[in-house]
């Protein structure tokens, strides 16, 4: 059993409890200014000696051949669908339950996101419902490990496996989670990461795409530097999406702290859940027996009236100095643009509607101490008694 021990409002008043925090101390910020005292901050082939170093230390870590860096997670998404060839008239499967990022590289590269409603307990992608969507157009799949908890690889992996579906797992949120043993980026044919200011690590912006295939590793390093195989002779289509070296050295130093911060982050989703369980119209997440959660952040279910919901209980947090957050106040066949071209209306995909306007996130990044995570309890256990 946990001890408590009280807060009093003014306590997190002079200090906000963030939905996220990076970790950093001098380490990255000397290796950062190694880089700039170097004058190489970048190259136009986007392998500079920081970066290489980075992508070869992920892919180790990972449990893959190959590891290619990139400038963002979407990025990371768009590289990948790049390099196994979506176009015009291709279908890729995505679940409605995740950020637009996942929807919007599909379209950008002109083919059709087809969206899929989620498991009801993991809001991961249901592999039923990923099977059912599949047509003749249908060449890729991106099940997105939500909130840190991978999705059901196995069996998404059989159904696109025998039907010739490339598997590009979005791991954005599951920097070092497991599945049956396995790392998260190394199941489907390849990962994508995003290494954004929030995530379990950080390169400021950046992201990085896992896989096991030679050549789709050699189309997405194309792709990454304007599909050029050697300066100013481009052999395929694609952008700048170069990681900078100085992006790289802070992911080195990253890296080497995630397995640390992720039991920190463990650690405080258990003690969090401990102090949550009893609080009418609180659900508290639960997991697979064979998966274990990166934690990004611990997310909640919120039942009830009007008067106390999900909204309202956010907003109460919000104004005692507790940043939870909604991700995502709107699954993505909801969104306009969508709805707009391809006239998804809501009761389409219900699992993921009613998730949408359940789901309430609270932190339990590596700097929350044990008396904010009892505080952050205290003040959702006073919202729910309360006569306000």
């Amino acid at each position: 059993m946990f001890k408590r021990t009280r807060l009093g409002r003014r306590d997190v008043t002079d200090r906000k409890i963030r939905i996220n925090q990076p970790v950093i101390d001098e380490t990255e910020i000397e290796e950062v200014s190694e880089v700039l005292r170097t004058g190489m901050l970048t190259t136009w082939h986007g392998s500079g000696n920081k970066v290489s170093e980075f992508e070869k230390m992920f892919a180790s870590y990972i449990g893959v051949e190959y590891a290619i860096a990139v400038n963002s997670g979407t990025a990371a998404l768009h590289t990948a669908l790049a390099a196994c060839g979506i176009g015009h008239g291709d279908e890729v499967i995505v679940p409605a339950m995740t950020f637009v990022a996942t929807a919007n590289v599909v379209l950008i590269q002109g083919a059709k996101p087809v969206f899929v409603d989620v498991d009801p307990v993991t809001l991961c992608m249901d592999p039923e419902k990923f099977q059912n969507a599949i047509t003749d157009n249908t060449k890729a799949v991106i099940p997105v490990h939500v909130y840190g908890c991978p999705a059901e690889m196995d069996a998404i992996m059989d159904i696109a496996e025998d039907k010739g579906i490339v598997v590009i797992e979005d791991a954005a949120q599951a920097h070092g989670a497991l599945y049956k043993g396995r790392k998260a980026g190394s199941i489907g044919h390849m990962g994508c990461f995003s290494f954004f200011a929030s995530k379990n690590i950080t390169t400021g912006e950046g992201g990085i795409i896992t896989t096991n295939d030679a050549e789709y590793a050699r189309k997405c390093r194309l792709f990454r530097t304007h599909g050029q195989e050697e300066a100013h002779m481009a052999v395929m289509p694609g952008l700048n999406y170069r990681m900078t070296e100085f992006a790289a050295a802070i992911g080195l130093v990253q890296l080497s702290k995630l397995d640390r911060l992720n039991a920190i982050r463990a650690r405080n989703a258990e003690i969090l859940g401990s102090y949550l369980k009893g609080i009418p119209n609180v659900v508290t997440p639960t997991f697979p027996s064979y998966v274990k959660p990166s934690y990004y952040v611990y997310t909640i279910r919120v039942k009830g009236g009007s008067k106390k919901s999900r909204d309202a209980l956010q907003k109460y947090l919000m104004e005692n100095g507790i940043e939870a957050t909604v991700y995502w106040p709107n699954p993505v066949h909801l969104h306009p643009l969508y709805m707009g071209l391809y006239g998804y209306q809501r009761g389409l995909l219900p699992v993921s509607e009613e998730a949408s306007d359940e789901v309430l996130s609270l932190p339990v990044h590596p700097k929350v101490s044990t008396d904010e995570l009892h505080y952050i309890a205290e003040k959702i256990g006073e919202f729910f008694v309360s006569d306000f």
